[in-house]
């Protein structure tokens, strides 16, 4: 009979496990702008890039300083 040479860690193990799991992409609403996205993605907004409730990249205002 075979045996492994080695013991599989209980987070290798799990991470083979994951993939039947998810069959359609779960969808949040952003707290500060009510936008439907992704879990654990960020995504644009008028020109801002949020993530969890905060900005992270604000292109507005380069916009307004180069005009």
């Amino acid at each position: 009979m075979a045996h492994p040479k080695r013991k599989i860690s209980r987070t290798r193990r799990d991470k083979r496990r994951t993939h039947y799991k998810a069959t359609t992409p779960q969808i949040a609403t952003c707290p500060t702008t009510g936008e439907a996205h992704l879990y654990h993605r960020a995504h644009w907004h008028e020109g801002k890039l949020y993530y969890r409730g905060k900005v992270l990249v604000d292109t507005t205002t380069v916009e307004e300083n180069a005009a």
